[in-house]
């Protein structure tokens, strides 16, 4: 069973930036799927913010895009996500998942922008 493991949250002011890793213990094929990030803010649905392919193509949310950067190390079966520029509008909980048949959903890791 495949168990993912989110961290690097935090507090952060506005235009500040944060590094999130994600770290996926019990599958030997990690680097063959396209992994993402997702986030769900409070009273919303959870949204995909960016992904990237077992090749490394990348594709982000318009939100996003230019502030975040996600990347790959599948010697360590690690997704990062580095979010620079951040606003109050990036506050939720941000996850990662392979973007088709997804595996159970990690805790998570928090992220608050406030200033």
């Amino acid at each position: 069973q495949v168990q993912l493991v989110e961290s690097g949250g935090g507090l952060v002011q506005p235009g500040g930036s944060l590094g999130l890793s994600c770290a996926a213990s019990g599958t030997i094929f990690f680097r063959v799927y396209t992994m993402g990030w997702y986030r769900q803010a409070p009273g919303k649905q959870r949204e995909l913010v960016a992904q990237i392919t077992s090749d490394g193509g990348t594709n982000y949310a318009d939100s996003v895009k230019g502030r975040f950067t996600i990347s790959r190390d599948n010697a360590k079966n690690t997704v990062y996500l580095r979010i620079n520029s951040l606003k109050l509008e990036d506050t939720a909980v941000y996850y990662c998942n392979k973007i088709h048949a997804p595996w159970d959903w990690g805790q998570g890791t928090q992220v608050t922008v406030s200033s």
